[in-house]
């Protein structure tokens, strides 16, 4: 028997691993077990002319949020053109409802619920017709009625063999790993609270797995735990293992609660190279009523002491989530959270919307809290009783612009300035937005150039700018992420000074003062540039010589004695 693992991405540089897990844990099982994944931007009838030339005996969908609609439309068809191909489903999208799933969908003959390996395995071995009795399976009886069998119990996770072979599938993809699954917290809007305690893959494993990410200079691996940092002995080791085996190009991204890090944690991480680690911590809310409404519990104060100390450090990538649309909290209520998690200076800091998820406590009690949510995926907030739909569009247009002009580290400068013009962070972005609302700029792609532009203009309709200073921010914006082609037509004419700027790479060639490389000349102006400013003082920026955690070029002051 043929089996196809069908996963349908958000996005091409994303995998799934839950797939690449299954077919890992079926191994050695009767027949043959190949994975296929494609994205969700990929036209319907490209795919399903892929898997119908595959020609499975067994095609299995793994179903999200993201992807649900796309399989929903595809089943049918693919029942279609193969009439004899059986058809199973699994994942959080149909896991949690998997009965009404099959009644909606009838081309599907079973849903594997919850956690899938020993249940896939199970399926493999019985046979073409021996699956009914399968624990973890919703099933399809003859009359059309779906049945529920008994769950599978969970696995310990050092039975669930590492999923990967090889890496050539995943250059220039994000490659997951999880060494631990379920999560302490009972947090209402997620899924992971649903299962109450946490499974730890052992250190011995761990470490024989990550240096194979290492070995093959993996540009970075994305841990799907969920508290990465709920065990203090799990965490320490990883880290431990990583800094002592860093191999100058790995960088790990971990989930993580703020306020659980330690001391020894701190130091161990301020230890770090910079960009080997990554940190995302879900704030959500700095509204006690809020986080009390949906059964987080966060120290807020050594939260906010915790990701100070991370900053201070410089080597560590700052992740911040915020929620837009939880219960308690009115946009009043969310512009003093967004502020307040601003002040901690993240690298990123991510404005998210409440998304009512099957299974989850959110989901059981929306209709006790008010909240309107979209009836199809992502079932994302409408408005609740404290935030009108008017207001998450607001919400929504500032998302937009934090997204362009902040997570992008590539405004930092200008935005700098801007914000003291404003009396909080959210007024500026909450303008920007509106600005760009009354262009009709929303939502439109626009190049680095474009986006300056824009800022400009904006900047200049705000009382008390001072031009002349901003101008400078913006050009040096844009010459701290590359050596643009293209120049705007009010930076300073450079034609007369070509010869100046030659003569300082001459000197440095020589000198190596800044650049601090054995280069011809000719070498030395293609990997950077020099920007003289009306003020007189001129820039150097060194492209071969990044910020780690913001991609942005190193830079000198080099003007010359006596101005220009």
């Amino acid at each position: 028997m043929n089996t196809l693992l069908i996963a349908v991405n958000a996005k091409y540089i994303h995998s799934n691993p839950a797939v690449y897990s299954l077919r890992a844990y079926a191994k050695g099982c009767p027949g043959r077990v190949e994975i296929a994944e494609y994205t969700i931007n990929q036209p319907r009838e490209q795919v399903l002319a892929d898997i119908y030339r595959r020609k499975p005996d067994v095609a299995a969908f793994s179903c999200y949020l993201w992807n649900i609609e796309y399989v929903r439309a595809l089943i049918p068809e693919l029942a279609a053109v193969l009439p004899e191909v059986r058809i199973w489903a699994g994942g959080p999208e149909v896991s949690y409802d998997s009965e009404r799933f099959l009644r909606e969908v009838p081309e599907v003959e079973l849903v594997m619920n919850g956690e899938g390996e020993a249940v896939f395995r199970k399926l493999l071995l019985a046979g073409e017709n021996g699956w009914e009795s399968v624990p973890g399976i919703t099933r399809r009886l003859p009359g059309g009625e779906a049945l529920a069998n008994p769950p599978e119990p969970l696995l310990p996770m050092d039975e669930i063999p590492f999923p990967y072979r090889d890496l050539k599938a995943f250059e220039n993809r994000i490659v997951y790993y999880e060494s631990s699954r379920g999560c302490p917290f009972s947090c209402s809007y997620c899924m992971s609270s649903i299962e109450k305690t946490v499974r730890l893959r052992s250190l011995e494993k761990v470490e024989r797995e990550l240096a194979f990410f290492l070995e093959n200079r993996v540009p970075q691996v994305k841990f799907v735990d969920r508290t990465f940092n709920c065990s203090h002995t799990h965490a320490m080791g990883i880290w431990r293992y990583i800094r002592d085996h860093d191999n100058g190009v790995t960088n790990f991204h971990f989930e993580i609660a703020g306020d659980l890090l330690t001391e020894e944690e701190l130091a161990l991480l301020a230890g770090m190279r910079p960009g080997l680690v990554q940190l995302e911590i879900g704030v959500q809310s700095t509204n006690p009523d809020t986080l009390a409404a949906v059964r987080r519990k966060t120290d807020l104060k050594r939260l906010a002491k915790t990701a100070e100390r991370i900053r201070k450090a410089g080597n560590i990538h700052q992740h911040l989530d915020l929620i837009a649309g939880l219960p308690m909290e009115d946009l009043e209520s969310f512009r003093r959270s967004f502020n307040q998690v601003y002040a901690m200076k993240p690298q990123q800091l991510q404005l998210g919307f409440l998304k009512v998820l099957k299974g989850s406590e959110m989901y059981r009690r929306a209709r006790e809290f008010g909240i309107v949510y979209r009836r199809l995926p992502p079932y994302e907030v409408l408005s609740t009783p404290w935030l009108s739909y008017g207001e998450l569009l607001e919400l929504k247009s500032v998302e937009e612009m934090v997204e362009i002009y902040y997570n992008s580290s590539q405004y930092s400068h200008t935005i700098e300035y801007l914000e003291t013009l404003f009396s909080d962070a959210y007024s500026l972005y909450s303008a920007l937005g509106s600005f760009y609302l009354e262009k009709g700029y929303q939502g439109m792609n626009q190049s680095r150039m474009g986006r300056i532009e824009i800022l400009r203009s904006f900047a200049r309709k705000l009382h008390g700018c001072r031009m002349e200073e901003c101008e400078e921010r913006l050009l040096y914006d844009l010459y701290a992420r590359e050596n643009s082609k293209s120049r705007p037509d009010w930076a300073l004419d450079l034609s007369d000074k070509k010869d100046a700027v030659y003569a300082f790479y001459q000197k440095e060639a020589e000198e190596k003062r800044y650049l601090k490389r054995q280069e011809p000349v000719r070498k030395l102006l293609h990997e950077s540039h020099v920007e003289i400013f009306r003020s007189g003082k001129w820039l150097l920026f060194d492209y071969r010589n990044r910020d780690p955690l913001t991609g942005n070029a190193a830079v000198w002051d080099v003007t010359p004695a006596g101005g220009t």
